[in-house]
């Protein structure tokens, strides 16, 4: 079986037709990180944790490069973000067509880099994507479309959350998401929780919940 990325699975009790949920690691991580939420998801949906395929040293995985200056101010390489959001599309019809999962139910669950990498996705191939959970990210609009309010973005449904302490992505780039999203006539939910670069506890359960309804 061919595919651009390399990921583990955790098959439906379904058949045919399962839900599809993709998880997308955070920056010097791998598909193991997210995937230990598996065992605590809904059975019916076929799971699949994508490792990223920038391999870092001594070890971890990156969707792109973030580069430091003398300084210690940090960019990302924004060209390595926008080949790894097309490689994610393509991942996506690969599975649709190599697992048996429902094209027309696909979600979308990022941490981090990897939420970064879901908005874009999302947000550049809506087609493709019913439901994202956004966990500890924002929204870059230098990786965006230029046209946005042209895409239908009717069908989509976005849960963000981030910690309030978090000291790798402030909270308030998070804090922007709502009101682009509310531009754009995107249904969300936004949750703020007392914690650093990370998944609470209370966190995790509100998402699943969120996600129980939704599929």
């Amino acid at each position: 079986m061919n595919s651009s990325l390399h990921h583990i699975t955790r098959p439906s009790t379904l058949k045919e037709n399962a839900p599809l949920l993709i998880m997308f690691h955070g920056y010097g991580s791998d598909e193991n990180d997210l995937f230990s939420f598996a065992t605590e998801l809904p059975e019916e949906l076929f799971i699949i944790s994508v490792r990223a395929p920038h391999a870092m040293q001594p070890y971890g995985n990156a969707w792109y490069a973030i580069n430091f200056d003398a300084e210690m101010n940090k960019w990302s390489d924004d060209e390595q973000v926008k080949a790894s959001r097309d490689l994610i599309a393509k991942f996506i019809d690969e599975a649709c067509h190599n697992y048996p999962v429902n094209p027309n139910n696909v979600t979308l669950l990022g941490f981090s880099q990897g939420t970064i990498l879901s908005y874009a996705v999302a947000l550049t191939y809506p087609e493709k994507i019913k439901n994202v959970i956004a966990l500890s990210g924002y929204i870059n609009k230098d990786i965006l479309p230029e046209h946005l309010d042209s895409k239908n973005y009717s069908h989509l449904n976005f849960y963000c959350s981030h910690g309030s302490v978090d000291q790798v992505i402030p909270v308030d780039w998070a804090r922007k998401t709502p009101q682009f999203l509310d531009n754009l006539n995107i249904k969300h939910k936004y949750s703020e929780f007392p914690v650093g670069h990370g998944v609470a506890p209370q966190n995790f359960y509100e998402f699943r919940n969120w996600l129980e309804d939704k599929i």
